[in-house]
């Protein structure tokens, strides 16, 4: 079901518009008068990252007049294989600041407003207000509760994606939507699942093209909401498997009886983020990367347990170290083959997941047990700079 459009004509098209948008104008139901409403539509993209991309650069393409990106980070080395609109040069660079400057060169009709803070519930209201569209391709799920939440009192609807490893979703949302068809994203997800079930790129991994994928969707998305044409993903989620190349699509539908939205909340604590864990346990010694180099050159090396997962390893690992993967029964295998008298210090990438197997070992009895503060990456960063980092 066709909705209404969601901005009206803005002004005449001058003739280096025509000429850059004629193969818009030539489809029916865009025409002329759709990309002038294009050309009025102020739409703003929550993260220049995988799915914000490729989805900043076909809306600028399609002549969306008036772009906001919102992103506080910097561009780094491991982006640049799926975030398609920053390059070798931008590194170090903010996000922002490196999109804006590849969206004019790819259409200088465009404005763009850079926002280079982290969203945030005290201004996420105040800020969607100024759009006509949200999208939303964050990798967390404390920022989607948020934007979804602050879309609500905003009264504005907006496009999701996700991306993981392999597989993608879009969707639609827009609580206030016309005829009753009102939806969002709590339909989809009413609870948060638990932190550990709910690992980033930056921990599982993600085919870098799976982003063009799925921010084709979003911008494809966007223009329909926008110009008022085609049946939006408004109650339906797009799931994409790459492996398989496979589409498959899911109805959504309003939950009965959920409560109403009526303001922000502390979405750090509502996802579990600020919930003591095993990974929090100061009881837990630490090793620093130094100290473990020093007793390695002194002969006095303990066991080192590496808890990543293979492909992990496979990228980079501390010499004579171990691999055991994380998993319910590692601690106790641990134990099993080392017993409760050697000397262990167990790392990880960062130094979250070893620490929360530190714990486990200590709750079985085992006290020769250290983490290694910062995990491999401090390793590398301290001690073998030569080494990859991801």
């Amino acid at each position: 079901m066709t909705l209404p459009p969601l901005v009206e004509p803005g002004a005449e098209l001058s003739r280096e518009e025509v000429n850059r948008y004629s193969r818009h104008l030539l489809i029916p139901n865009m025409g002329v008068t759709g990309q002038r409403r294009l050309k009025n539509a102020r739409v703003l993209v929550i993260g220049a990252g995988g799915l914000g991309s490729p989805t900043l650069l076909y809306l600028a393409a399609a002549g969306v007049g008036t772009l906001g990106v919102i992103d506080f980070d910097r561009v780094d080395e491991s982006n640049l294989q799926r975030q398609v609109i920053h390059t070798v040069d931008s590194i170090g660079e903010l996000k922002v600041e490196s999109a804006r400057q590849a969206i004019a060169r790819l259409n200088p009709l465009v404005k763009v407003i850079a926002h280079s803070d982290r969203l945030e519930p005290d201004m996420a209201v105040e800020l969607f207000s100024r759009y006509d569209l949200i999208l939303d391709g964050t990798d967390n799920f404390a920022t989607r509760y948020l934007v979804n939440d602050a879309c609500i009192l905003a009264n504005k609807p907006y496009v999701w994606g996700s991306i993981f490893r392999f597989e993608g979703q879009a969707s639609v949302f827009w609580e206030s939507a016309p005829d009753g068809r009102g939806l969002n994203y709590r339909d989809l997800y009413p609870e948060p699942p638990p932190p550990e079930l709910a690992p980033s790129c930056a921990e599982g991994g993600v085919l870098g093209v799976l982003c063009a994928a799925i921010a084709s969707i979003m911008a494809t998305e966007a223009i329909k909401l926008l110009v008022g044409i085609g049946d939006p993903l408004l109650g339906r989620l797009m799931v994409y498997d790459a492996l398989d190349m496979s589409y498959r699509e899911l109805p959504i539908r309003r939950l009965p009886q959920r409560a109403a939205v009526t303001a922000l909340s502390d979405y750090q604590s509502f996802c579990g983020l600020n919930r003591p864990s095993p990974a929090n346990d100061n009881s837990v010694p630490l090793i620093s990367a130094l100290q473990l180099k020093s007793l390695k050159d002194g002969g006095k090396a303990p066991v080192i347990i590496d808890v990543r997962e293979q492909t992990e390893w496979d990228i980079v690992r501390i010499e004579g170290a171990l691999l055991m993967p994380k998993s319910a029964e590692v601690a106790q295998q641990i134990i099993e083959r080392f017993g409760h008298d050697t000397e262990l210090v167990i790392t990880c990438k960062s130094g979250m997941r070893s620490q929360a197997v530190s714990s486990d070992l200590r709750k079985l009895g085992l006290d020769k047990v250290r983490n290694l503060e910062g995990g491999v990456l401090a390793w590398v960063r301290d001690v073998e700079p030569a080494l990859p980092t991801y």
